[in-house]
């Protein structure tokens, strides 16, 4: 890996965590990991082009068919692939699928760009983070072995511990928050081979562990605003997603949103 390259051009694919869900802005609008970086990478260049197509909800499926092939025709510098979590946070899920449509992705991506990003995704600890990771960690494992095969490079975000603090994710438990998404910027900076600008990994300072009172009141709150209107859109078929285009759908220069 070149220490302190220069690129021009940014493509981000894949579902809410590169869209930038929950690093909201004012107008409601989310900026996430992915703007944080690309922002960074267009003050190095001038001229710099970006685009985000990414969409909440998005299976792996579906990122690969919609997003794919839009991705590879720009021909980017660098662009980075995050999907394929949502699926193995559902019910019900075939795995050797999710590998299929994932290696599809990176056959793809990997010959039209000079760096392909590929991340073992965080999770907040907790009972749901539990049950599923095994699904996870068998996702990243395809990861691993797909960036061998194809020179892809590998951001370990599932790895640093202080990414996996409550104190990092959004009350809905599912999405980082601005911090969240400040330190994966500076994960994937890093890894581009560009100089540190501050420890990514970095512990939070102690926490003071909430009583039992405030903790279930907590949970209640979860359950009724996020946890039950998602397995309502599960039992329907329905996704956060469905309707709604990528934030930045075409490679343009940088400009902030």
């Amino acid at each position: 890996m070149e220490m302190n390259a220069s690129y021009t051009s940014f493509v981000a694919i894949g579902d809410s965590f590169t869209e930038g869900m929950s690093d909201a802005l004012p107008d409601g609008t989310y900026r996430g990991w992915a703007d944080l970086l690309a922002g960074r990478l267009a003050a190095r260049e001038p001229g710099f082009r970006y685009a985000n197509l990414a969409v909440r909800g998005k299976l792996i499926g579906q990122i690969v068919d919609e997003q794919v092939d839009a991705a590879a025709a720009m021909r980017a510098d660098v662009v980075t692939l995050v999907g394929g979590l949502n699926d193995a946070l559902r019910p019900k899920v075939d795995m050797a699928r999710v590998r299929d449509r994932l290696t599809e992705a990176v056959e793809k991506l990997a010959p039209s760009c000079k760096h392909l990003v590929l991340m073992r995704s965080p999770g907040r600890n907790g009972p749901v983070m539990e049950r599923f990771r095994p699904r996870m960690e068998e996702l990243f494992g395809v990861v691993e072995e797909l960036a061998a095969r194809h020179g892809a490079l590998v951001v370990d975000l599932y790895g640093a511990p202080v990414l996996g603090d409550p104190r990092l994710w959004d009350v809905d438990r599912l999405h980082l928050t601005d911090e969240g998404h400040r330190r994966v910027a500076e994960a994937v900076w890093q890894r581009l081979g560009l100089p540190p600008a501050e420890d990514w990994q970095a512990e939070l300072p102690p926490a003071l562990v909430p009583g039992w009172t405030v903790r279930r009141r907590e949970d209640m709150r979860f359950a009724r605003q996020h946890l039950l209107p998602w397995i309502g859109r599960r039992l329907t078929g329905r996704s956060s997603g469905d309707g709604r285009a990528p934030k930045r759908p075409e490679l343009l220069p940088y400009a902030p949103a």
